[in-house]
């Protein structure tokens, strides 16, 4: 007995030395704040909470502090199943053995149904996952899985086929104002107890700053009250400069190896490739700001150099290649302005992805095979005298303007132009010198044909990338 006294005493204990924002996390529907979309009056979703009809395993994707541990906590308080949780950073496939274990025996004996709620499922590798799956599939556990990363990459597709998958999204500006409002006047587990005044400006800051996220927004507030101390009326005055220390840097959610990452990164290039350079500097101070390898985005500024500007402006090249190496030598904070530098140069630079060109070459090859070279073009350094390799070949540098309308592919591709430079910028000179040398080409070598291959579509261009080790 003193034991059990003991036990609930800690328990009380630890309820009302919780953190402010596990101590406001809602325990119903009706206190849930957000995600309407998902859980407003009439949603598939509410509908099987209220219903306590959860029959299908459902995945939770969304950012931190949007609420997904919040609702299944929720939906443990709904339903009448058994709720049992694990977390994937510390559980392993010993403790998930024991939940289904227990699982199995509580249906054999009392025929109630087992909810399990991972949280960060993602954080399980595949074999882990795999042993998860059985169990899903046969019912012996409904699962309800927590991740920030994208589900469709990081859990196993068995898996993602076998639940309903939800997106939550970070909390509008609104609805982190009534998390903080709500926190404010809660007499059992918030401050409504307590005699406080927040200005305006103050809950503001903390609206904006917090970024969608309602633990980060209650963190704050929580370090601004507990932080200040009562003036001569007992009053707590929370004014702009106490929430600018409780918070002072905006939360951006990035994660260097999950969706953020990418779709920022794509975000910047894409703005890059489409001549905004304002939207490219947003995007690129957001990759900064989160501590983004500043390395990383010189690489996809040397690549789009080429494949997006090409000789458009050949300088483009040069110009990312020089900023990446003067970064190197000069590090952060002033590495930052090549960056900038090599940004805005390439993001006001005409464009022009004519170095495709070179795909379309490629396909060629693989459609056609390995075809031989014509005699001309052949080496002359060892098989001249006996094979005539070289024979007839005629140096261009030896006819006027240093061009000579030869053969130079095998003879059954004449007439055939993977290269359709563009009229942006310097490659329009290109287009009119290579369409004066291809006419007297095709004069002298009495080519009846013109075939100009169109552009490839990006799978086809993916595939053959891969085919490169890429």
């Amino acid at each position: 007995m003193p034991t059990d006294l003991f036990d609930h005493a800690m328990q009380n204990r630890m309820k009302t030395e919780a953190p402010l924002a596990a101590r406001m996390r809602p325990r119903t529907l009706d206190e849930y704040v957000g995600q309407q979309e998902l859980l407003g009056p009439g949603k598939l979703l509410r509908r099987a909470i209220e219903a306590d009809r959860l029959f299908s395993s459902i995945l939770l994707w969304g950012p931190p502090g949007s609420g997904k541990t919040t609702l299944a906590m929720v939906i443990a308080n709904q339903t009448q199943s058994h709720f049992e949780t694990l977390s994937a950073v510390l559980a392993g496939k010993a403790d998930l053995r024991t939940v289904i274990d227990k699982a199995v025996e509580r249906r054999k004996l009392y025929g109630k149904r087992t909810i399990l709620f991972v949280d960060e499922v993602h954080r399980w590798n595949k074999a882990q996952q795999d042993a998860l799956l059985p169990h899903v599939e046969n019912g012996t556990v409904t699962l309800i899985g927590a991740t920030t990363e994208n589900p469709y990459f990081e859990v196993i597709g068995a898996l993602v086929s076998r639940s309903r998958l939800f997106q939550l999204h970070p909390l509008g500006d609104a609805d982190v104002r009534t998390v903080l409002e709500n926190a404010l006047t809660d007499r059992e587990r918030g401050y409504g107890g307590r005699r406080i005044e927040i200005t305006d400006e103050a809950t503001e800051h903390l609206v904006r700053v917090s970024g969608g996220d309602a633990r980060n927004a209650l963190n704050a507030l929580e370090l601004a009250v507990e932080s200040t101390p009562p003036d001569a009326s007992g009053v707590i005055r929370i004014s702009l400069q106490v929430a600018q220390d409780s918070i002072q840097r905006r939360a951006v959610l990035y994660d260097k190896d999950g969706d953020a990452h990418y779709d920022t990164i794509s975000a910047f290039i894409k703005s890059v490739r489409g001549s905004d350079p304002d939207a490219a500097l947003y995007w690129l101070a957001k990759m900064l700001y989160a501590g983004e390898d500043p390395r990383f985005i010189l690489r996809r500024l040397i690549i789009l150099a080429s494949e997006d500007i090409g000789l458009a402006d050949p300088n483009g090249l040069v110009v990312a290649n020089a900023a990446a190496q003067a970064f190197d030598y000069i590090g952060l904070p002033e590495g930052i302005y090549p960056i900038v530098e090599a940004t805005l140069y390439l993001a006001t630079a005409p464009k022009s992805n004519s170095a495709g060109a070179y795909f379309k070459a490629f396909q060629m090859l693989e459609q056609e095979g390995i075809t031989a070279i014509p005699r001309h073009l052949q080496d002359t350094n060892r098989d001249a005298r006996a094979l005539g390799h070289g024979a007839g070949y005629q140096y261009p540098h030896d006819a006027p303007d240093h061009f000579t309308p030869q053969q130079y592919l095998p003879e059954k591709l004449l007439g055939t132009y993977f290269y359709d430079p563009s009229a942006q910028g310097y490659e329009q000179q290109v287009r009119e010198r290579l369409e004066r040398w291809r006419l007297a080409q095709r004069e002298a070598l009495k080519i009846d044909r013109e075939v100009t291959l169109p552009p490839l579509d990006e799978d086809t261009i993916k595939d053959i990338k891969s085919k490169h080790g890429r």
